[in-house]
C-alpha cells in the first residue's frame, strides 16, 4: 500500500467528519475503523475504509506525505506501539479533551494549568497526549462535540435527557464539522496544544430553553447533580481564541444557533 494523503486512526463520530472534510479539499483518505459496520458507512459516503490493525495500516500506509490523525481514546498499548511509527510523517494530530481539566471551574484557555494530580482516568489521557506530541502531533482538547447524530438536541427529542440541576452551570461545545476542520488545519502547527470550543458558551438552561422553542418540545425536568454524566456537572468556558487565531479556521457555526437555524432536528449534515 503506498502512502496516503490523510489517514485517520479511530474513524467513528468526530474521525468520520475529518474523512469526509479532507475528501473534499481532494485529498487521498483513509478511515480506520474496527466493524465492518463502520467501514461500510465510511465507503457510503466515498471514503476509503479498513478494519485492519492501525500498527499494521501506519506501516504501511503512513509516509513522508502523510497528515495522521488519531481520533480514538487512550488505548495503552495501540498507543505505545502506534506514535512511534508516526514519526515519518508529514504531521501527525492527536484529539484529546478538556476533561483533563477535571473539575476548574472559570474560564478555560492554552494557558490554564492542569490538575496537579490527575484522576486515573486523565492521566490516560495525558499520557496518551504525551506519546503523540513526543513526535510532533498537534493536540486538540475539545469539549462535548454534537452534531446531526449526537448532541443534547438528540436526547430531548429522545425524551431522556434531564437538566442538569438548576442548568445555571456553563458549559462549551463544538460542531463536529469545525472540529474536523480545526484538526485538519492542525498539520500546519506541530508540538502545539490547544484548546477548542465555539464562541458561545452557556449555561445549560439557556441552551435548553432555546433548543426546546426550536424542536417544538417540553422544557424537561431536573436531575441532581450526582446524577448526571460527569461532562454535564462541569461549569467553564472554553475560551478557543488561540486556537482560531493559529489555526486560521472561521467556525461555520461559532454557536448553536448557527446549526440549528435550518433544519432544527438536523444539525447540519
Amino acid at each position: 500500500m503506498a502512502a496516503v494523503d490523510v489517514v485517520v486512526f479511530g474513524a467513528g463520530f468526530t474521525g468520520a467528519r475529518v474523512c469526509t472534510a479532507a475528501l473534499a479539499k481532494g485529498l487521498d483518505v483513509l478511515g480506520v475503523v474496527r466493524s465492518d459496520a463502520s467501514a461500510a458507512a465510511l465507503r457510503a459516503r466515498g471514503v476509503a475504509a479498513t478494519t485492519s490493525d492501525a500498527v499494521a495500516v501506519a506501516r504501511e500506509a503512513v509516509g513522508p506525505t502523510t497528515h495522521a490523525l488519531v481520533t480514538f481514546p487512550p488505548a495503552g498499548a495501540t498507543d505505545a506501539a502506534l506514535a512511534p511509527l508516526l514519526a515519518r510523517a508529514r504531521a501527525v494530530s492527536y484529539l484529546s479533551t478538556t476533561g483533563v481539566y477535571e473539575d476548574l471551574e472559570g474560564v478555560i484557555d492554552d494557558t490554564t494549568p492542569l490538575p496537579a494530580v490527575p484522576s486515573p482516568k486523565y492521566a490516560a489521557v495525558l499520557a496518551a497526549e504525551a506519546q503523540y506530541r513526543a513526535v510532533g502531533a498537534a493536540v486538540l482538547r475539545s469539549p462535548g462535540i454534537y452534531g446531526p447524530e449526537r448532541g443534547i438536541h438528540v436526547r430531548l427529542a429522545r425524551g431522556d435527557f434531564k437538566l442538569s440541576g438548576d442548568g445555571t452551570r456553563y458549559g462549551s461545545r463544538i460542531h463536529v464539522e469545525d472540529l474536523a476542520e480545526l484538526l485538519l488545519a492542525s498539520a500546519a502547527t506541530p508540538g502545539e496544544t490547544f484548546v477548542v470550543g465555539d464562541l458561545e458558551p452557556c449555561r445549560q438552561r439557556d441552551m435548553v430553553a432555546w433548543l426546546c422553542a426550536k424542536l417544538g418540545l417540553p422544557f424537561p425536568a431536573s436531575a441532581p447533580l450526582a446524577e448526571v454524566h460527569e461532562t454535564l456537572r462541569r461549569n467553564r468556558r472554553v475560551d478557543s481564541t488561540r486556537a482560531l487565531g493559529r489555526l486560521g479556521v472561521s467556525l461555520k457555526y461559532p454557536s448553536y444557533r448557527e446549526a440549528f437555524s435550518g433544519s432544527p432536528t438536523a444539525a447540519s449534515t
